[in-house]
């Protein structure tokens, strides 16, 4: 067996710091592109974990569709929300739109209105006879992802309905690794002696929050902790369409109150879940971390800018860049293929939220 591809062997290869090869793969830190460009490339070649699916015969492949690519067609994004440049989701966007055109193709981005949603019905500005494939941001709504599904277009999710994993959509998915490192977090807070641990988010909002909450169950399992539901907080504001942040923050004020105890540790979908908590438990006078611990989810900027800043598990957006062209290329070439549910690395980042010193 090959043995295993390290980040010294990367540097080794193109004669850099181990560091800067860490920055490039996990897109942290300060880095010229060409530099970034140059490491992702060579671990691609090295067939280091995080792109273990580029292989050397993939990459023959690639370019020969590279050159019969030219002037391709068009990859329309699609989405229900708009994201600042503090979400994960704008690098892998970035990344996505940078390799793309490598292949011939350019990207256009659409937003989906909530009537649209209703209706099934696809946004004014998009013609699908120009369409080569769809790639979907924060597309929640099953039925609308069902309709997407039956156009007969090459079509990539990046996360997806939760009912998709009772009824797998008939298109790619591509998510973070949810579990791993919730399950990795909730064994760091066993050893510390923690024995109370309660879920905060919206379990059935999407499938990377449902897999979340599965994680952190998986994890109790594991420990040897029973189930604590007594301690979860897992829906939204009633009768609001589209609940905002003050909506969630009334709900889960009521929530709180109606805990009868509070647990010593809070896992939340995504950081801003945890935001919101944060500021709830600040208003009820609960402490964060002397009273409760807090971890997040995403490794959003405003993790770091909060007080206390945020243990989170961070996702490298820059990978699943990288990934998402790799699947909806092949897609494209391969249209019959079996669909694909691909997870990406993820890694825990503790911080002030948990007594730890912030990185």
């Amino acid at each position: 067996m090959a043995n295993k591809v390290t980040i010294q062997d990367i540097a080794n290869a193109l004669g850099i710091s181990r560091n800067t090869v860490s920055k490039a793969i996990n897109n942290t830190g300060v880095l010229a592109d060409a530099t970034r460009e140059k490491v992702l490339k060579k671990a691609a070649e090295m067939g280091y974990k995080q792109f273990s699916y580029f292989t050397a015969a993939n990459l023959d492949k690639q370019e020969a569709f590279v050159q019969n690519s030219a002037k391709a067609g068009e990859i329309a994004l699609l989405t229900t929300v708009f994201w600042g440049k503090s979400y994960f989701i704008s690098t892998i966007v970035d990344t996505f739109q940078r390799e793309l055109s490598r292949f011939g193709y350019r990207l256009t981005m659409h937003r989906v209105l909530d009537r649209e949603v209703e209706d099934l019905k696809l946004p004014d500005s998009l013609d699908s006879a120009r369409i080569s494939g769809l790639l979907c941001f924060e597309m929640f709504d099953d039925s609308y992802c069902r309709m997407l599904c039956g156009l007969g277009i090459p079509a990539l999710f990046v996360d997806a309905p939760a009912e998709s994993l009772g009824r797998p959509l008939k298109a790619d998915r591509l998510l973070p690794d949810n579990q791993s490192d919730i399950c990795a977090f909730v064994t760091e807070m066993v050893r510390r002696n923690k024995r109370s641990i309660g879920f905060v988010g919206e379990c059935r909002h999407c499938q990377s929050f449902f897999e979340r909450y599965t994680g952190y169950r998986t994890a109790l399992l594991l420990s040897g902790l029973p189930s604590m539901e007594e301690y979860c907080i897992l829906g939204n504001k009633e009768g609001v369409k589209n609940p905002d942040s003050s909506d969630y923050q009334e709900y889960l004020s009521l929530q709180l109150r109606n805990l009868k105890k509070l647990p010593e540790v809070f896992v939340c979908a995504n950081d801003f879940v945890a935001v919101d908590f944060l500021q709830v438990l600040r208003k009820s006078g609960i402490s964060v971390p002397g009273d409760v611990y807090l971890c997040g989810f995403d490794d959003a900027s405003e993790s770091r800018m909060v007080t206390p800043s945020l243990t989170t598990i961070h996702i490298h957006g820059e990978t699943m860049g990288l990934c998402a062209v790799h699947l909806l290329m092949s897609r494209i070439q391969n249209p019959s293929m079996n669909f694909r549910t691909v997870h990406t690395e993820t890694r825990l980042v503790f911080r002030e939220s948990t007594e730890d010193s912030p990185v």
